[in-house]
């Protein structure tokens, strides 16, 4: 791997101060402040001593036109309540600042400036599109950026990142890995977006490893109120021609036909379309990716009735009944019961569960070696992988040393490569293979440009 950037902590000449007072104590702080690990002053530090509360912060998009992730600093409270109900983290006091970073750059960017001036040591669980904005501001700090949704470029690239998931890279090519056993032709739906552009040869790398064509690339807008112009090119590009098979009405299927949309949270709005004009063609295979489908999406359109039974989906964990989330169950039970912005079964609420259990391993290392905590020692920790991080059988132990990440063309931080395969089988979503599969070889193969 090339290009990897790596960020340097700022070293500070040594300064010598007598404690003979308070006094004392206070000239000792003016000389090293921003200088990283001072107990109790600014510069990141947590606080250094028991008891002492440490600071992260979790955003999401929220109240937008476009994807809304309300549920995941919903989930970041729930486990402070949680966590501090318990004795915080290794005595620590657990304090979660959240931020509403409106799917806009210059508001992501006042989030992370925001994570900066309350001397957060870490983001965790966040999801943001702007990582250009955002990560700037983290870095220049040395705050590490913790289990992010994956669905920017950087959280992939910045020597920052820890990323707990392959995000869309894995998605896409496991997408196309799982279509691949049935379809012949694909359509693609996706935003008509830069990071839109990023998805057909995800897609089709997948779709390569069992033999099949590249899929028809389908570019729709990406915040709009009806797709049928989308949904009637879908069909038409997989040959669903009711002149050959007949109609859906009276059972016909077009073998071998299937349609993958990701257009996150107006991918609903998508199958809509998609359903009015399914009823005068042949049937296809619908399938997506989790996220873009979920299991509140599937109750919302009719249950066993709705139009996405039988679809594929792929995931990065396992299926929201597994008995491996009753963890996070109990705690959005006892802490969160109310609050209907936490659904256990949205992936962004499971993404933030497990980057908080990784904040949670790492804080009790660099406790447990008798160090402060702070940013800059959680970045450490993480960085020496001196110990993996086991969520519980929801994701492969996880650590981020130089040998543990992928050789994945634009996205180098990728060390967890597993998705899972689901499908919407009599109203919910069920496992389809056993345990995860693993993407490593799909994602390092070079890929052609769509």
């Amino acid at each position: 791997m090339t290009g990897r950037r790596r960020s340097f902590p700022r070293f500070c000449h040594r300064a010598t101060a007598i404690r003979s007072a308070a006094a004392g104590t206070a000239v000792l702080a003016s000389l090293l402040a921003g200088c990283g690990s001072l107990p109790g002053t600014s510069g990141n530090a947590a606080g250094a001593g028991d008891g002492a509360p440490i600071t992260v912060m979790t955003w999401a998009p929220s109240g937008t036109k476009g994807t809304n992730m309300a549920g995941m600093p919903a989930m970041a409270e729930a486990y402070a309540r949680w966590v501090n109900s318990k004795g915080g983290i290794a005595g620590h006091r657990l304090r979660v600042l959240t931020c509403n970073e409106r799917n806009d750059s210059v508001a992501a960017a006042r989030c992370a400036q925001k994570a900066v001036d309350a001397h957060a040591v870490a983001v965790v669980g966040s999801y943001s599109r702007q990582g250009r904005s955002f990560m700037g501001p983290l870095e220049a700090a040395n705050i590490p950026y913790i289990g992010g949704y994956g669905v920017s470029g950087e959280e992939f690239d910045s020597p920052l990142s820890y990323p707990v998931n392959g995000g869309q890279a894995a998605l896409l090519a496991g997408n196309g890995r799982q279509l691949a056993g049935e379809c012949r032709r694909v359509s693609l739906v996706r935003p008509d977006t830069i990071q839109g552009d990023q998805m057909p040869p995800l897609l089709n790398a997948g779709l390569a490893t069992g033999g099949r064509a590249a899929a028809h690339d389908v570019r729709a807008p990406e915040n709009a109120t009806d797709y049928a112009e989308a949904a009637q090119q879908s069909m038409d590009e997989v040959g669903a021609d009711p002149a050959f098979y007949g109609t859906a009405e009276f059972g016909a299927k077009a073998k071998g036909a299937c349609v993958t949309a990701t257009l996150g949270e107006h991918t609903d709005t998508f199958f809509d379309s998609f359903r009015r004009l399914q009823e005068d063609k042949p049937k296809v295979q619908m399938a997506s990716v989790l996220g873009s489908v979920n299991q509140t999406l599937v109750d919302r359109t009719g249950g066993k009735s709705s139009p996405l039974e039988g679809a594929l989906v792929t995931g990065w964990y396992p299926d929201a009944r597994d008995r491996r989330w009753d963890p996070m169950r109990d705690v959005i039970t006892e802490h969160a019961f109310d609050d209907n912005r936490i659904d256990p079964a949205d992936a962004g609420v499971q993404t933030t569960w497990i980057a908080y259990t990784v904040l949670r391993a790492t804080v009790e290392q660099v406790a447990e070696e008798g160090g402060d905590v702070t940013a800059r020692s959680l970045q450490q920790a993480l960085d020496s992988g001196d110990r993996a991080v086991d969520t519980g059988g929801l994701t492969p132990k996880l650590r981020w040393r130089y040998d543990d990440m992928l050789a994945v063309q634009s996205f180098p931080r990728i060390v967890n490569a597993m998705v899972t395969y689901q499908v919407v089988r009599d109203g919910r979503l069920v496992t389809t293979h056993s345990g995860f599969v693993n993407l490593t070889r799909t994602l390092e193969k070079p890929r052609k440009d769509a």
